[in-house]
């Protein structure tokens, strides 16, 4: 298998809102908020849905990878309920690899509330149910082994057991990948990202936000030399400004694409790594990477969701 990626395994619930309801909910436009289950039943109880997809972030990844012919395998947990079976249908047809035997869990399978402002930004409110339960015993370790890349979410850091399972599966991987996520997710968690990041990881994907607050600082030219002294792949997508990785003295840029009808910002970062990485365990370059990820993530944030059709 060439990349296994292991993730909050999310059904995603999408609905368009005014900046209104935002302000109302007292919710940070472009954030993710976690919920409770009668939170998350309550912002949805006045709200149209517009499409319900299998989501997570690793897992668009992953669907964007198998999209371009890559073998690939995901391990996230769901409870065999209702949603749990449309999450799995969604990555069996999708021809992903689904690492993981689901049981009758005590809490429900999660979903996420995507929020869609008239500025195509996405809101999201999370309620992680049995996804954010997920343990060291539900790693397939063979797996971990056989794949080319593991490929793990900030998210997943979000709460106890999850740690273990994502330590478990890097000291078992041959190379390991990360995205920072979000940034409330590094500001909570920022001394051990910093220590994954300087440590642990091989790859790792952040945007610009997420970059400068885990290394407290508020230049740019500061993340450079933060990443130039690693002497790891640092891959930072800058929105209008396009994507930089940074591997030692090598700084490789890509400039972002231009005259988009953008419709929504959901999945672009996910669908950037998903390119990127397509190119790393195919041998190209890293600036074609940059270029594939920036193609996918073009694409992505013209469609309404996180998958591309």
């Amino acid at each position: 298998m060439k990349v296994l990626g292991i993730g909050n395994a999310i059904v995603d619930v999408i609905c368009k809102v005014n900046d209104d309801f935002l302000l109302k909910n007292k919710l940070t436009k472009s954030t993710m908020k976690l919920v409770d289950e009668s939170e998350f039943k309550k912002l949805l109880s006045n709200l149209k849905i517009e499409e319900t997809i299998s989501g997570g972030s690793v897992a668009n990844s992953i669907v964007g990878l198998s999209q371009l012919g890559n073998k690939v395998g995901f391990i996230g947990k769901v409870s065999d309920d209702n949603l749990g079976n449309k999450y799995e249908e969604g990555l069996t047809k999708e021809k992903v690899k689904y690492l993981y035997v689901k049981k009758k869990e005590a809490t429900p399978t999660g979903t996420c509330l995507i929020l869609i402002t008239p500025d195509s930004e996405r809101t999201m409110c999370t309620f992680l149910g049995t996804a954010g339960k997920i343990n060291e015993n539900d790693i397939n370790v063979k797996a971990v082994k056989e794949s080319e890349i593991l490929f793990l979410e900030g998210y997943l850091w979000d709460e106890g057991e999850p740690r273990k399972a994502f330590e478990k599966a890097i000291n078992h991987s041959q190379k390991v990948a990360m995205s920072l996520s979000d940034l409330f997710c590094v500001e909570r968690h920022k001394s051990q990202f910093l220590n994954l990041v300087k440590n642990k990881l091989d790859i790792t994907f952040a945007n610009e936000q997420e970059i400068l607050s885990l290394i407290s600082e508020k230049k740019f030219d500061e993340v450079i030399n933060f990443s130039k002294n690693l002497n790891k792949l640092i891959v930072i997508t800058r929105g209008e400004n396009g994507a930089i990785a940074i591997h030692g003295n090598n700084i490789i840029e890509c400039s972002s694409k231009k005259n988009l009808k953008i419709k929504d910002l959901t999945g672009a970062g996910d669908l950037f790594a998903g390119g990127f990485i397509h190119g790393y365990i195919n041998g190209k370059t890293i600036r074609e990477c940059l270029e594939k990820g920036t193609e996918m993530s073009s694409k992505v944030i013209q469609i309404i969701g996180a998958r591309l059709i």
